[in-house]
């Protein structure tokens, strides 16, 4: 049976569905009949409870982890509660000074990115994650190098002076003099530039018929741009920290879930293309238990939302990652607090 609308639910259900989904958010345990009728703003009877209960279990919205245990939200329980009744808690005046003043601290950037991560943590009681803007060096050269009939070594230098190697897949074909003429021509147009700059520049003037470059040579010179392009794009940089919140009184209770969740921080390439999900869409975005598939077997919750800097570009992510009973209420204003409070922070 799908999940009703909240329209379609009487008003009676729904006030018995929000208690259920408060409780178990406060507590962590289910709720039962004998807890909700005690609650003078229902006014019912125990049956009356029970059978409304099983309606909501009926319709998917509520799950007994036993038959003698209370109700407990399910993932699409909690989906209709908060996307439709939860009422946020905007942050405090002095929670809102407290996330400015430590982002507002003097140091390098990293070192913000750093305390934001710690933050998350520390006001939510889950673990904190950012990732990290991917700030690409402006380039000084490049090399091509033959190693064997079908690759070459490219070699990109920064300014700053890192120096990173890739292995191209070449056809075959190229002479040492057309690996030099490419070398040559990337070098002139990356000087000064991000890679993602020069790609562009680059892919422009091939497609204009403007460059020299012969066939083979246009075709070695978009293999190499590819090759760094992709590379680039696939190694986030993450900051997690509080993995320790994680293991609180009721997590110790189900170690296995807790264990399973420690084990997907740990895949920091998965969790930067969930994160990616929030950096693309532009906004907030919040995944509650199975809805994402790298969280679904440890039943957790993300809540990601995308930072920008003074010019207003999405230049990262951060957020909170925890159990499905975060207190969505708190942390969502304040996960978005602090990405406003840190895009300030920023160059």
């Amino acid at each position: 049976m799908s999940s009703p609308s909240l329209p379609e639910m009487t008003s009676r259900a729904r006030d018995i569905f929000r208690l259920v989904v408060e409780g178990y958010l406060a507590s962590g345990q289910p709720v039962g009949s004998k807890t909700l009728a005690g609650d003078t703003r229902l006014n019912l009877s125990p049956a009356s409870i029970r059978s409304v209960l099983a309606e909501l279990e009926g319709q998917g919205l509520l799950s007994a982890p036993h038959t003698s245990a209370g109700r407990m939200p399910t993932d699409s329980g909690l989906r209709m509660f908060v996307d439709a009744m939860m009422q946020v808690a905007e942050p405090t005046r002095e929670e809102r000074h407290a996330i400015e003043q430590r982002l507002g601290e003097p140091g390098p950037i990293e070192q913000a990115l750093e305390e934001t991560s710690a933050l998350l943590s520390d006001l939510s009681g889950a673990a904190g994650i950012v990732m990290v803007p991917r700030r690409e060096p402006r380039l000084v050269q490049v090399s091509l190098t033959r190693l064997s009939s079908d690759r070459a070594l490219a070699v990109l230098m920064g300014e700053d002076g890192s120096i990173e190697n890739r292995i191209v897949t070449i056809d075959g074909g190229e002479t040492a003099s057309q690996l030099e003429q490419a070398a040559n021509f990337l070098s002139a147009r990356v000087a000064g530039r991000t890679l993602g700059e020069a790609a562009r520049a680059i892919e422009d003037e091939i497609a204009a018929e403007k460059s020299a470059l012969d066939t083979a040579g246009k075709e070695l010179v978009r293999r190499g741009l590819a090759i760094w392009s992709e590379d680039s794009a696939q190694r986030p940089v993450l900051i997690v920290r509080g993995q320790a919140n994680l293991l609180d009184d009721t997590a110790l209770g189900d170690i296995e879930r807790v264990r399973l969740l420690l084990e997907e921080l740990e895949n920091k390439q998965a969790v930067a293309h969930l994160l990616d999900l929030a950096r693309e869409a532009e906004a907030m975005r919040i995944f509650i238990g199975s809805e994402n598939r790298l969280f679904s077997l440890s039943g957790s919750s993300v809540i990601a939302a995308p930072y920008r800097d003074r010019e207003g570009t999405v230049v990262g992510v951060l957020g909170v990652i925890g159990p499905t009973r975060l207190n969505y209420a708190r942390v969502v204003p304040m996960v978005d607090f602090t990405a406003r409070s840190l895009g300030k922070r920023l160059p």
